[in-house]
């Protein structure tokens, strides 16, 4: 059991959670995950990215969006309340080095995983850049953290309701275009997003790394479901990643394999939202 000792609320359907998990706060690297399962007689296993830990705490932070059953079930927790079975640190850990200028682009919840990568790499000696998008200014997470952090940090909404109107490939094509040119990129979010940022960096040569959150059942190897394809090879995402070179990945196989369930997980997050409806219409 790993109970929750800090619940908040970042936006609208993102929340965050701090918990007690002492033995994968002491090992865990930047880019690592971890997998969890509510109720271990029938509940759904699902992988989420450690964005911070602590050590002395014995702590690691997990930010999540309610997107499906499972998800809305671990919103509904409360601090003081605890997980029931929780394995990490899992996957591979960012390669951090100094290497000059980094930039980092981050959307939408792909910030949450893009911060302890960022602050690795600014800790390693380099310049750091980060992007950080999202729909509107209300689902915007974390920019105190990565404004604390970064030499530059530029922020963009698709309806232009904060910072710049603009897709984050936009700004980072731009300073692909700057003389030096960046020494690496690393872009976390939607599958679209990395396949646009990956494509933007491309006819400037600029190593690209992506972190891929597919479906994962055991996240050992074994099961296949977080199966991709990368540089025409089948790789695992679970051991193999979930750090891969953006501009080897064939993320429109990976974005076909993510839609297998998106019907099972609307329906199920929409009879959530019901029942919670009902049960406020409930007499005390």
């Amino acid at each position: 059991m790993n109970r929750i000792l800090h619940k908040q609320q970042l936006s609208e359907d993102v929340f965050q959670m701090k918990l007690s998990a002492p033995l994968i706060a002491e090992e865990r690297k930047p880019g690592q995950f971890v997998i969890l399962q509510l109720n271990t007689n029938y509940g759904e296993r699902i992988p989420l990215t450690i964005a911070d830990a602590d050590p002395k705490e014995g702590s690691i932070t997990i930010i999540f969006q309610t997107v499906g059953k499972t998800t809305h079930n671990l919103a509904a927790l409360n601090q003081g309340d605890s997980i029931e079975n929780l394995v990490g640190p899992l996957g591979n850990p960012t390669h951090v080095k100094k290497l000059g200028t980094v930039v980092c682009v981050g959307g939408g919840i792909g910030v949450a995983p893009l911060y302890p990568i960022a602050k690795a790499m600014k800790e390693a000696g380099n310049r750091l850049i980060v992007i950080m998008g999202s729909r509107n200014k209300g689902l915007l997470i974390m920019e105190d953290k990565m404004k604390a952090i970064a030499d530059e940090l530029i922020v963009c909404t698709d309806d232009g309701s904060y910072g710049r109107k603009a897709l984050v490939t936009i700004p980072l094509k731009e300073i692909c275009e700057r003389a030096p040119k960046p020494n690496l990129a690393v872009a976390i979010g939607p599958p679209i997003m990395m396949k646009f940022c990956a494509e933007a960096t491309r006819p400037f040569g600029v190593p690209t790394v992506v972190s891929l959150n597919t479906i994962m059942v055991d996240g050992t190897g074994m099961c296949g479901g977080c199966r991709v394809t990368v540089g025409g090879k089948t790789r695992f995402v679970c051991v193999d990643g979930p750090e891969f070179d953006g501009h080897q990945v064939d993320f429109d196989n990976m974005m076909k394999r993510l839609s297998a369930y998106k019907k099972d997980e609307e329906r199920a997050h929409a009879k959530c939202h019901l029942d919670e409806a009902m049960d406020k219409q409930k007499p005390a």
